[in-house]
């Protein structure tokens, strides 16, 4: 298909499961309000409280109620396909509870379009600022690579545009014609490091991937357990059971070529001192301890 074959326009793909009803109406009614989208629940026990709402809006073009929790890496890529095939130029992952402002997709595309002017590599992705519901902080986009000035470094000619290695899922704009050569999200990772994992792998082979001021984007992430650690976003705070997820994912990642070893050798300490804290100072200490050695025994051979 030609590019003047696509549809210029983004299309949004929401993830749902168990979602905060009125959070996840509030998400759809701010998008419909700028682009298409779709909705992919993973099996929410309360999808009855807002399905026939998300078909009310104008703009919604497939819902995906599926009887089980498929993984979000798998969700993600139900949605990816299905953007792909109804030809749009570019599509714009969301987790459930994240907010977009006015004209965040025009600004995002804007951003994309910058980027490939100033760019001699092809971009695949640009996220936006993410601002933490929590304490309204920003989140700096991050270099691994780099030892000095490794948070928010300008992309030459430009002001609004920055470097990274990493960009989370939700919120990030991904030039659909990229899937053909970085390939779809990893789905044996299920939930955890799966945007960190694609991001490698499109740097590995050739590609940009960009941070933009442009515009914002609310969101949560982890849960606020009161340590001075989580306040201070040293560690993301996760129940037990994603603690698994984690631990093999980082560990199968970790064995990866295409995983930068200067992420490696900064992430590893990290997990060490997270572990440490959770072991030492959790009142789910033993939950911890078990879904964490899981992790490690379960991360060799994963696909």
């Amino acid at each position: 298909m030609s590019r003047q074959d696509k549809k210029l326009n983004p299309c949004a793909i929401v993830v749902s499961y168990e979602p905060d009803t009125k959070v996840l109406l509030a998400l759809l009614e701010q998008i419909n309000e700028q682009a298409d989208f779709l909705l992919i629940d993973n099996g929410s026990s309360n999808r009855d409280e807002f399905l026939g709402a998300a078909k009310l809006k104008s703009r919604c073009i497939n819902i995906h109620a599926l009887d089980d929790n498929i993984g979000l890496a798998s969700a993600m890529n139900l949605g990816l396909r299905e953007v792909k095939q109804a030809a749009y130029a570019y599509a714009v992952l969301f987790d459930q509870d994240s907010q977009v402002p006015k004209a965040f997709f025009a600004n995002m595309q804007m951003a994309f379009l910058e980027a490939q002017r100033l760019c001699h590599r092809p971009i695949a992705a640009i996220g936006p600022r993410i601002v933490s519901h929590r304490d309204n902080s920003p989140m700096p986009f991050k270099l691994f690579s780099r030892v000095l000035r490794r948070s928010d470094v300008r992309l030459s000619g430009s002001e609004r545009l920055f470097r990274a290695e990493f960009l989370i899922s939700s919120g990030c704009f991904i030039a659909t014609e990229t899937l053909d050569t970085v390939g779809e999200m990893k789905e044996a990772y299920f939930i955890d490091n799966i945007d960190l994992e694609w991001c490698f792998r499109a740097t590995a082979k050739g590609y940009e991937i960009l941070g933009t001021d442009q515009t914002q984007l609310h969101h949560s992430i982890g849960v606020d357990d009161g340590s001075v650690l989580v306040r201070r976003g040293v560690i993301v705070s996760h129940s037990p059971l994603r603690s698994y997820y984690s631990t093999r994912n980082r560990f199968a990642l970790y064995g990866e070529k295409h995983a930068p070893l200067a992420w490696k050798l900064r992430d590893l300490p990290r997990f060490i001192l997270k572990t440490l804290w959770l072991l030492v100072f959790s009142k789910q200490r033993v939950a911890y301890a078990r879904n964490i050695w899981r992790g490690l025994r379960d991360s060799r051979g994963l696909g």
